[in-house]
């Protein structure tokens, strides 16, 4: 049985790190992943939709990657989102991952054409044999991606034994409950949704890979104690502020990361740059936005943080 205690636990989702000219920046990256370390998370989760992967080429990806490790093996557990809208470039990311001593891989399905069941299964199983020693993780997404894992595509996929669980970003909390019964104990289910973290977790998710856990990551390590505490009251009424800060951070003209990515900045001094091209940047409106947000994270890390 492998040793999953390693992913249990708050797990980031990696922000995409660029310089001025928009090109990715190592500085960045390892400025950002050793604000990570200092806040004392579990893991990260690099390359995935946080890591604005869809809109990256193979080599920036890698790039990210190597400058996340240079910084974080042995000190955090590192999860590295590989796939690709073809199988050819999700191998070679997994066996760059491999290469570089990742805990584990994780995929979407390709999207845009609609594949059987049994292609999505053969994607899956062709990018985990091409990082042999390497964990593999699900990522169901389908209100992105457009394809949803279903029970028994998730039956299918147990047959392979690197697989570890699912990151479940579903919105139904139940699907959740779903891939616990079907995996057992000797798979996870990461909860995806920030705003149903409480939920995920009583419902049988055994950690958590967020968006926005980045711009707060204090807030959601309170949160998880709480929950292991069983004060559930006191937890709920955490979530509820955290979904409070979420709907300001996603109600603005630019997209949610840009957002985040400027509250960064406010409440820690980090730049990390903004967002990439068709993915929209703020606009002067959105600056009030992150002001309240920054402010609203400052106020509810001095009511529940001992």
């Amino acid at each position: 049985m492998k040793n999953l205690d390693k992913y249990k636990g708050i797990i980031p989702a990696f922000y995409a790190c660029y310089d001025e000219q928009g090109n990715i920046s190592p500085e960045r990256v390892r400025n950002l992943t050793q604000y990570f370390i200092d806040k004392g998370v579990q893991g990260l989760y690099v390359n995935g939709s946080s890591g604005e992967c869809i809109y990256q080429s193979v080599d920036d990806r890698k790039l990210v990657l190597e400058n996340v490790m240079a910084k974080a093996k042995g000190k955090l557990t590192i999860i590295n989102h590989v796939a690709c809208n073809n199988t050819k470039d999700s191998i070679d990311l997994a066996k760059h991952a491999e290469s570089l001593g990742v805990d584990a891989i994780a995929a979407i399905p390709p999207i845009y054409f609609q594949l059987p069941e049994h292609a999505i299964a053969d994607y899956w199983n062709k990018i985990s044999e091409a990082a042999a020693n390497t964990d593999f993780i699900i990522y169901n997404i389908p209100q992105l991606a457009g394809t949803a894992l279903t029970a028994s595509l998730y039956k299918e996929m147990l047959k392979n034994p690197r697989l570890i669980g699912v990151k479940n970003s579903s919105m139904p909390v139940q699907d959740i409950q779903i891939f616990s019964s079907l995996g057992g104990e000797d798979r996870l289910v990461f909860n995806g949704p920030d705003e149903q973290f409480l939920a995920g977790r009583l419902m049988g998710a055994s950690a958590g890979i967020g968006g926005t856990y980045g711009a707060m990551p204090e807030l959601f390590l309170k949160l998880n104690a709480l929950i292991k505490a069983r004060e559930l009251d006191k937890a709920r009424e955490l979530q509820y502020q955290i979904n409070a800060i979420i709907s300001v951070l996603v109600s603005g003209h630019g997209n949610m990361y840009a957002l985040v990515k400027e509250v960064l900045r406010i409440n820690e001094g980090l730049d990390i740059g903004s967002v990439r091209s068709p993915l929209a940047e703020l606009i002067e409106s959105d600056k009030v936005l992150c002001l309240k947000a920054a402010k609203m994270i400052v106020e509810a890390k001095e009511n529940f943080l001992d």
